[in-house]
């Protein structure tokens, strides 16, 4: 790592920190990291702001004071909750986290007009669906590998401990298929538990618990419901190179049983999380490595519905059909050609499983063309399956052969320049449009 973004700041000028607060959080292409205060003082002066991308390792990026005696931390209640954890780890610094939580929220409440969405990034999206969905039902818990003392893999769940205490927010062994398994035996008993996994990639080691969750509704007769969200990120992560960039949407979406859900903006992370975690499950949530830190407008009190598709971009001439991280690609794909005075449409699915058909078919008999996009390896692919249902749905109807943008058919490299190449990007996707205009039938 040689470099970084200031992808937020948790403090303000003139603004007073103890040891170990928070100061900011640190983007780098494979990971986001938090800058924490090493000594009690005074926030005189942010020198770099956020947004700021490709900020130098060992660039000063504030200054902060010493001010006044030395700061005498009172016991609280939240230190004898946690008293009984092991040293140095969460509970050494109570609160800490649930408090930058908090002022985050004071700025954009004061920030915003009455009634108006919060602007939230991903992650802030879906850490607030969990607490809020966790303060809506005590059956509601977590579990992950460091989601308590380190808020996960992707420090979704910043704050969740100091609220809601061990017993619903569960540090887990490094053991995936364990944990999982412990999670689908809670949900058996009656508990909504939420399994964050550090990549789905790592997840397929408990690939046959979750298919078995999947089924277990219809070989029970209907006796038996699993009440379980699995969540983490899927596709690909910079720098991970095979074994943690795969794309399992195909492969988790042809599971009968199994809903999976792909948001791409914080509203939908929000939004199909908090329904995800209400659904008679099993529900399975695929985030993307690079959507953590975008931000957007959310509602307050957003609930999306599962199975619905999105129009993210209304068109006329050709059908853009993607989900995750690869709708962000396509609407700059629809930009490219705007300037070639094509309209395009660009279709959000946002559920994978149960697809909504209706929606594709409808955008692609208004617009006759249609191409699919997608991460993932384009064999069995979700682009194959959108592309079957238009050649029995609307074959009569398509001006040109349907055109599928998918990852490159080799496992992810490692070499950065490679690693670009291997996933689809605006010009690719715009070019395959462009194809379907220039076809015309053999003669």
């Amino acid at each position: 790592m040689t470099d970084g973004r200031i992808a937020r700041w948790h403090v303000s000028e003139g603004q007073s920190v103890a040891a170990g607060d928070i100061l900011a959080e640190i983007a780098t292409a494979t990971a986001t990291l938090e800058l924490e205060a090493k000594n009690e003082g005074r926030v005189e002066k942010i020198l770099v702001p956020a947004g700021t991308e490709a900020v130098k390792v060992n660039t000063p990026i504030a200054v902060i004071e010493a001010e006044g005696p030395p700061h005498v931390h009172a016991p609280s209640h939240s230190d004898e909750k946690h008293s009984d954890e092991r040293p140095g780890t969460r509970a050494s610094r109570p609160a800490r986290h649930a408090s930058a939580v908090s002022s985050h929220r004071s700025e954009l409440a004061a920030a915003q007009p009455a009634g108006a969405p919060q602007r939230l990034t991903y992650r802030e999206s879906l850490r607030d669906a969990l607490a809020e969905e966790m303060r809506r039902d005590p059956d509601v818990f977590l579990i992950g590998v460091d989601v308590a003392q380190n808020r996960g893999a992707q420090k979704v769940t910043q704050g969740l401990l100091d609220e809601f205490g061990s017993e619903r927010v569960v540090t887990a062994p490094a053991l995936i298929e364990c944990f999982t398994g412990v999670a689908i035996g809670a949900a058996l008993s009656g508990l909504r538990p939420v399994v964050e996994v550090a990549s789905w990639s790592a997840a397929l080691e408990a690939i046959q618990p979750i298919f078995n969750a999947g089924e277990a509704h219809y070989l029970s007769g209907g006796a038996v419901t699993l009440p379980i969200v699995i969540r983490g990120p899927n596709g690909w992560t910079p720098g991970g190179a095979g074994e943690q960039s795969r794309c399992c949407a195909a492969l988790l979406s042809h599971v009968p049983g199994l809903k999976v859900l792909a948001p791409s903006t914080p509203a939908d992370a929000k939004g199909l999380l908090k329904a995800a975690i209400r659904d008679p499950g099993p529900v399975l949530v695929l985030e993307h490595e690079r959507l953590y830190d975008t931000a957007g407008p959310v509602p307050a009190d957003t609930i999306a519905s599962i199975g619905v598709a999105h129009v993210a971009r209304p068109g006329d001439h050709v059908s853009i059909v993607t989900f995750g991280r690869a709708v962000l690609t396509a609407l700059e794909a629809a930009e490219i050609l705007a300037a070639s005075e094509i309209s395009a449409e660009v279709l959000d699915l946002r559920t994978l499983r149960p697809l909504h058909a209706q929606a594709v078919i409808a955008s692609v008999l208004k617009t006759r063309r249609l191409v699919t996009v997608e991460e993932g390896w384009p064999q069995c692919g979700i682009g194959a399956e959108i592309t079957a249902l238009i050649a029995t749905a609307a074959f009569g109807r398509l001006a040109a052969p349907p055109m599928r943008v998918s990852g490159a058919d080799v496992p992810m490299p490692y070499a950065a320049d490679l690693e670009t190449l291997a996933v689809p990007d605006a010009a690719r996707i715009a070019e395959a449009a462009l194809t379907t205009f220039r076809w015309t039938e053999p003669s």
